[in-house]
């Protein structure tokens, strides 16, 4: 998996009319430029938001590209939902799943103490 490459076209497409451009006239040029697996390309292309989330996409990064495809807030928000349900735990990136969900600070087991 090539995060970096991913979170950057991604950057870029949400940045540039010149690459939203490309985007929407030739995919596979635009994304012949970047080092991305085939799961990553067509996560791109379809949009497929839910698989970008657990690709490990950042939110910031995520929400705009689906602003770009005139995806609403509320099914941007199910769509990261479907993806974890339809493709797993986030695999990288800030939202990575980890632990089985289980909170490893201090502060928490002390308030877990009490409770």
């Amino acid at each position: 998996m090539s995060l970096y490459y991913l979170q950057k076209v991604l950057y870029e497409l949400n940045r540039d009319a010149g690459v939203q451009q490309q985007y929407l006239d030739d995919v596979e040029s635009l994304l012949g430029k970047y080092t991305l697996t085939e799961e990553e390309r067509t996560a791109l292309k379809k949009p497929d938001i839910g698989l970008l989330y657990v690709l490990g996409v950042n939110g910031q990064i995520l929400m705009h590209f689906a602003a770009f495809h005139k995806i609403e807030w509320d099914d941007y928000l199910q769509s990261m939902r479907d993806g974890v349900t339809e493709h797993g735990a986030v695999r990288a990136g800030v939202y990575a799943m980890t632990g089985g969900g289980d909170n490893f600070t201090k502060d928490t087991e002390a308030k877990q103490e009490v409770d």
